[in-house]
Formats: structure tokens, C-alpha cells, sequence
């Protein structure tokens, strides 16, 4: 009786390997031991479900009355930033409107409508360009900004006292080659939850001389008054 159940055993692992061995000689690249599985099991194998995007590529949808937005920041010194406003592109390195320093955006909360764009060279260029830029800014205007290569140098006291009005936590740290993003508006009166920042540390950069990009998406209220 043993015998027999030990040659049966040994049948079934017998026809398991060769059913194995064939099938990776005939499907080399398309078989594998969960595929295998499957096959015994009289399972089919789940195809993977495509992940569902919404406005600007968002994991999640913004409600009624909400701007969707997406900003990226620049890669090092090569690859500049990108900002995705109610699913249109509005600054990037393919729209041409991009530079090494500060990248901002002025956007009517109300409409959503482009205001002007701007980028301004925190290296070699005075801050007083940047000034003339954003001291006009009306209440009731989303200003967002990105950084690339190096955001800080050149910001003056009074530059940085301008992106705190503007709701930012993080202006009077940034510094050379940090890394910035940040939505904020004129006229907030509050600190906005839109901003992430990483100081340049050559123990714990990505790049060689550089923080890692940072990425930022999310949804702002229309301003209705």
C-alpha cells in the first residue's frame, strides 16, 4: 500500500516538473511559477486595474467650486519645474517660460484665469526684478511658485517678507540651492497648507549639490467674495 501511494506521489511531482520544464522552454519569457500556480488552481489571472487620474493627473478628485493644481519642482540644474493649473499646463520647460531661480505664477482666485508668469535668476540677477513682480500682486491673486537650481541667494529681507504675506511658512529659510514649492495668495491672512521645502545638505541630498525634486498637488477653494 505504501508503495503505491509513494509511486503515485512521485507521478504527480514527476508530471509537475515536466509540465514546468516545457512550458519554460516553449515560454521562456511569459511563464513563471505563479502563472504555474494558477494554471492548477483553475484561476485566471486578474488583469491589473489602470489607475483612475483626474485633473492636472491628481490621485483624487477636487470637489465643486475647487481649483485642481499640481506643481513640481526643478530636478538639480537640469530638468526645470512644471505647474498644472485647473488641468492646463501653465509654466514648464516645454512651454518655454521656465528659468534657473524662482518660477512663479499669479492666478485670478475667482475665475482661474492666468495673470502673468515670471521666472527671476536668485544667482546673478538683482532681486529687485522679482520686486517690481510682486509687489503690484492684488488681493484675491494665487501666487505659486516653484524653485530651480537656486532659489535663495539673491532674496532679500524684503522679498521673503512678501512670500510670507503670501502665507509662506518657509521663505525666510530658503537659501542657496534649496528646494522650494509653494501655493499661497495675496490677501490670505494665514499660513497656507500648500509648501514644501528641503534645505540643500550635501549629508542628505539626491543630486550631487541639490535636494531631491519635490512634488506638490492638491485642491484650492474658488474665491466666491
Amino acid at each position: 500500500m505504501r508503495c503505491t501511494v509513494t509511486v503515485r506521489v512521485a507521478l504527480v511531482l514527476l508530471t509537475l516538473f515536466t509540465t514546468w520544464y516545457f512550458a519554460g522552454e516553449l515560454y521562456p519569457n511569459k511563464v513563471d511559477m505563479k502563472s504555474l500556480r494558477r494554471i492548477f488552481d483553475n484561476k485566471e489571472e486578474e488583469a491589473p486595474k489602470e489607475k483612475v487620474k483626474f485633473s492636472c493627473g491628481n490621485d483624487k478628485p477636487c470637489p465643486d467650486g475647487y481649483f485642481a493644481f499640481r506643481i513640481i519642482s526643478g530636478a538639480a540644474n537640469v530638468v526645470g519645474p512644471s505647474f498644472c493649473f485647473d488641468n492646463i499646463i501653465i509654466m514648464s520647460s516645454v512651454r518655454n517660460n521656465i528659468g534657473r531661480g524662482l518660477n512663479i505664477a499669479l492666478i485670478n482666485a475667482s475665475n482661474g484665469t492666468l495673470i502673468k508668469t515670471g521666472s527671476f535668476d536668485m544667482y546673478f540677477t538683482d532681486v529687485k526684478l522679482l520686486l517690481e513682480f510682486l509687489k503690484p500682486v492684488q488681493d484675491g491673486t494665487l501666487v505659486l511658485v516653484a524653485s530651480y537650481d537656486d532659489p535663495g541667494t539673491n532674496l532679500n529681507e524684503e522679498a521673503r517678507a512678501l512670500f510670507t504675506s503670501f502665507g509662506s511658512s518657509y521663505a525666510k529659510k530658503v537659501h542657496f540651492r534649496d528646494a522650494w514649492i509653494f501655493v499661497g495668495g495675496k490677501g490670505i491672512n494665514t499660513e497656507s497648507p500648500f509648501e514644501q521645502y528641503l534645505q540643500n545638505n550635501k549629508e542628505t541630498n539626491k543630486y550631487d549639490g541639490w535636494p531631491e525634486v519635490l512634488e506638490m498637488e492638491g485642491c484650492i477653494p474658488r474665491k466666491t467674495k
